[in-house]
């Protein structure tokens, strides 16, 4: 069992930053992908970014490219989610999820909200 605390969620203006943090525990860490998922009210969960076991490949969805940045720190068992520019449109629930093996998804956190000011 993986327990996922997300933290890091607030308000913000439009253009701001917010830093997104993941404390995982329970199992081993680093034999997890980690991601980074958003929900927006009315809308079905989305995927936002992935981060590799060892940190050393990532990729995002084609609308935070240049403005988010995933990263993990594998000795304190936390992802983070840099988060730039933010838009109105950013505006969700922010989960992470822990994955043994790329197309699933094992464990997810409880969520955090960010919302975006305009």
């Amino acid at each position: 069992q993986v327990q996922l605390v997300e933290s890091g969620g607030g308000l913000v203006q439009a253009g701001g930053s917010l830093r997104l943090s993941c404390a995982a525990s329970g199992r081993t860490f680093s034999d997890y992908r980690m991601a980074w998922f958003r929900q927006a009210p009315g809308k079905e969960r989305e995927f936002v970014s992935v981060i590799s076991k060892s940190g050393d490949s990532t990729y995002y969805a084609d609308s935070m490219k240049g403005r988010f940045t995933i990263s993990r720190d594998n000795a304190k068992n936390v992802v983070y989610l840099q988060m730039n520019s933010l838009k109105p449109e950013d505006t969700a629930v922010y989960y992470c999820a822990a994955s043994l093996q790329a197309g699933t998804t094992d464990y997810w956190g409880q969520g955090t909200q960010v919302t975006v000011s305009s």
